[in-house]
């Protein structure tokens, strides 16, 4: 079987299938045109975020045996119709859960103890003590919506804490030791923070919108380690100015391109100069998932997946 590689990873996975006897071609830099000449001649490609996979270059993959992709979503691939045609999906949420979270923990505790605003006062040489007074998330209650791989990640790490956690998930009994699963009307009712670990689909697109917000009981804080577009900036930027939302932490954004490599190439939007001028707002590069060992762990993940439906 032919495997063609269309984004870099970590070398393992090269290696890995070749030893296993698949053929492996690497193309980092053609057009999405140019590969869809060329895409029959596999059984098989890899891919992270490049391009979007639509109804188009699926039926130029006339021998297409399966689709790997080096992450956790899978919606920058038209996934109905590949399973029309038979193609096996292969994603690697398991891989990177784990970065995942720490990196909402490290988002939540840093905002909680505003290290990011106490360090840059700091080395511009002000010691305000009691303006960088913190708050113990002891005794808080988080509400995650979404509770598959990277939400449960998230609640194990939140085991060290004295807090209620609960979870929101549109399929039901997911709950377990780490988190108890209610209502999103209790979710909303209860939450001193809320964080996002949903995937990208029609249900969360524009999902945290002015009405989401305000059916909160309390003022909360925001966490966003999963897609930017399940967030209505303008709206969040409305409750951050009403301290309805008390402060953000967001990896992504919703104007990430749908690559997840670049940002808006127009203008700066109103509400993005809001957020990146906003003292309770934390902001990192769509990295949550990005650390030395998620590189490893998402490359051997989709090895094994693929060992296991084809060899």
């Amino acid at each position: 079987m032919k495997i063609l590689h269309l984004d870099t990873n970590h070398p393992l996975l090269i290696k890995q299938l070749n030893a296993l006897g698949f053929i492996n071609d690497e193309d980092f830099s053609s057009s999405k045109e140019a590969v869809e000449e060329i895409i029959e001649q596999y059984d098989g490609f890899i891919i992270r975020s490049r391009f979007k996979i639509d109804k188009r270059f699926l039926d130029a993959a006339k021998n297409l045996k399966f689709i790997g992709r080096v992450g956790a979503g899978l919606e920058n691939i038209d996934c109905n119709y590949a399973e029309q045609k038979g193609i096996k999906l292969i994603a690697a949420p398991e891989g990177n859960c784990n970065a995942v979270g720490e990196h909402s923990l490290a988002m939540l505790l840093s905002l909680f103890n505003k290290l990011n605003k106490a360090d840059r006062e700091v080395r511009n040489g002000k010691w305000l003590r009691e303006d960088n007074r913190g708050l113990e998330l002891d005794g808080k209650t988080v509400g995650l919506i979404g509770y598959g791989n990277m939400g449960k990640a998230f609640a194990k790490k939140l085991k060290g804490f004295d807090v209620e956690v609960l979870c929101y998930d549109i399929k039901a009994t997911v709950g377990d030791q780490n988190a108890k699963q209610v209502s999103l009307e209790e979710l909303q009712a209860k939450a001193n923070v809320l964080s996002l670990h949903t995937p990208e689909s029609l249900l969360t697109i524009n999902m945290v919108n002015s009405e989401f917000i305000n059916a909160f009981q309390k003022p909360f804080w925001l966490i966003n380690t999963a897609r930017g577009k399940s967030v209505v900036t303008q709206d969040l930027v409305s409750a951050l100015k009403s301290s309805k939302i008390l402060g953000a932490g967001l990896d992504v954004l919703e104007y990430e391109k749908s690559s997840f490599e670049n940002l808006f190439s127009s203008e700066m939007p109103d509400a993005f100069k809001y957020l990146i001028s906003a003292e309770n707002v934390l902001l990192s590069p769509h990295v949550a998932g990005w650390t030395l060992e998620s590189k490893e762990k998402l490359a051997q993940t989709i090895v094994d997946k693929i060992k296991s439906e084809f060899c």
